[in-house]
């Protein structure tokens, strides 16, 4: 029996398969075919052998069953190099087929798009990865296509004599990756429905967006991954407008600067980031406003840092933005003559995040990769809300018991645990830095006023040290602040260091076995303080 080069083309997506198909004709192949894409490909004026003379079988249930065939996985997984198959293959009538292009049905689209349960689930092919993942086990033989930019590669080859075994070997693992990624969404969305947060394998999957000249230092590679689905108002669905491309340090400073931003809703804000950590923060009436007491916060720290806006950037503000050095400016949008500004410095970045303030995807994870293993958690997404305001204004209940050594204990409920309750500049203020410390840096200070943070200590070893470093950055506008501390004062000399620098006001967790020497400090010294009952650390 003389075998006949033959063709397996079975595609969800049609672009350049008629093309392709041409191409293999000229080659000197029949092309199998089925379905959707046989009509594609006849339509085209190809002559095409539909899968039902091959298998014999007519395709039924509606598409579900046509290539689950002995006559073509038999034409798949036969070695050519093996006597013993050829001999079984020429016995049973069956011909080889030498290349198989083929992708899925389109399962991420139908998620993308909200598709019901029912619909998602009909969208699983079964008989596609059935079929590339035989033809890739037998590489040697078999060209297997599942991405149509390696369209172009094939046929190159093939007017130069033939596919390379390299290029088929290149094609193996590019099945692999394509239906591992393709399962992977499919295991996810079922957990997903589940209601499985955490379950007991897990497989996450990401595209290559770019690769990068460098990592973190100039030693080491780096590439950026993308999830597979475009998540609003985040760095993977940015457009760059100018500048230079980003680096590994851009891309994780700017997506602090992000995940703070998020926090402040519609109000106007302006966020400055170095190294990840919140350097100034404003929120105005307008981004302009917003951007100067961002600024003004830490003119020294904010000189090379990255800048996340909420709103349009105007002709004022860039030309506020343009006299110091600025490695990235993010935001929904700009005027012409804000572009124009900007654009007058080259090494500036200049990227455009539609819904830059939405939410994150409750679905997804905070992730920390550790040697031999992977951390993962829900993100924090706890912060005082709006309704929650009954905070400053309810003394927190006290609760004092005796320990076995005697000793008295006291536990302090959520509240104001002082006698002084807080102003409303105050409160103002407290609700500002709160969502500040919960994206500094363990251990984390921030002082400000409302609108503004004064000064901002992070990734100290002790707190003391944070506390210190903030009111040093702020200096004399130290005296007025507040301070939020991202975890309770495991002694009361964050509240001395408080009372020399004239802050009025402290935001914590609470929670110390030593919380009664930091309250009674307040007390004899008139400063207001509320604990919320919940920590923000951030490692």
């Amino acid at each position: 029996m003389e075998m006949k080069k033959r063709a397996l083309v079975s595609v969800s997506d049609k672009a350049g398969v008629v093309d392709f198909c041409k191409g293999l004709v000229e080659n000197g192949f029949e092309i199998i075919s089925t379905g959707g894409t046989a009509k594609a490909l006849q339509n085209a004026g190809i002559s095409v052998i539909g899968i039902s003379e091959i298998t014999g079988f007519p395709e039924c249930l509606d598409g579900r069953v046509k290539t689950l065939h002995p006559n073509v996985h038999a034409g798949l997984l036969a070695m050519r190099s093996n006597p013993e198959h050829m001999k079984q293959l020429e016995e049973l009538n069956i011909n080889t087929i030498d290349i198989v292009c083929v992708n899925l049905y389109p399962f991420k689209a139908t998620l993308e798009k909200g598709a019901d349960f029912a619909e998602c689930i009909e969208n699983i092919d079964i008989g596609g990865p059935t079929m590339i993942r035989a033809a890739a086990k037998n590489y040697q033989d078999v060209a297997v296509i599942v991405d149509p930019a390696d369209y172009s590669l094939v046929l190159n080859e093939l007017a130069d004599g033939g596919v390379t075994l390299e290029t088929k070997k290149y094609l193996q693992y590019k099945v692999f990756a394509h239906t591992a990624q393709y399962d992977s969404l499919i295991s996810n969305y079922l957990a997903g429905k589940l209601g499985i947060t955490f379950p007991d394998t897990v497989t996450f999957t990401y595209d290559k967006a770019q690769e990068m000249r460098y990592g973190e230092n100039p030693q080491q590679s780096a590439v950026f991954y993308k999830e597979p689905f475009a998540r609003k108002g985040s760095l993977s669905s940015a457009k760059q407008l100018w500048g230079k491309e980003l680096s590994y340090n851009n891309i994780n400073d700017a997506n602090g600067a992000l995940e703070l931003l998020k926090e402040f809703g519609d109000t106007p804000a302006v966020v400055a980031c170095k190294h990840a950590n919140p350097c100034g923060v404003g929120t105005g009436d307008s981004i302009h406003e917003a951007y100067m007491r961002a600024y003004n916060s830490d003119p020294v720290s904010v000189f090379g840092g990255i800048l996340a806006i909420n709103g349009t950037v105007d002709e004022s503000t860039a030309q506020e933005i343009n006299k110091i050095f600025i490695e990235i400016v993010m935001a929904p949008a700009y005027t012409d003559k804000a572009l124009e500004i900007l654009e007058q410095k080259k090494n500036i970045r200049l990227l455009q995040i539609d819904d830059i303030s939405a939410r994150r995807d409750k679905a997804t994870f905070d992730m920390k990769k550790v040697y031999g293993g992977l951390l993962v958690q829900q993100y924090d997404e706890c912060l005082i809300k709006d309704e929650d305001m009954s905070l400053f204004s309810t003394k927190a209940e006290v609760e004092v018991s005796t320990l076995p050594s005697g000793k008295q204990k006291t536990v302090y409920g959520t509240g104001v645990v002082t006698d002084r309750m807080p102003t409303a500049e105050e409160i103002d203020a407290m609700m500002f830095a709160w969502k500040v410390v919960k994206h500094t840096k363990s251990n984390a200070i921030v002082i400000g006023k409302p609108g503004r943070t004064t000064g901002i200590g992070m990734g100290q070893t002790n707190r003391i040290w944070a506390a210190q470093q903030a009111i040093a950055h702020a200096g004399d506008e130290a005296k007025g602040s507040v301070m939020a501390s991202d975890a309770f004062f495991p002694f009361p000399d964050c509240v001395e260091e408080c009372v020399k620098a004239g802050i009025t006001a402290i935001i914590q967790p609470g929670g110390s076995i030593r919380d009664k020497e930091s309250v009674e400090l307040a007390n004899e010294r008139g400063l207001a303080m509320v604990f919320v009952g919940e920590r923000h650390f951030k490692h």
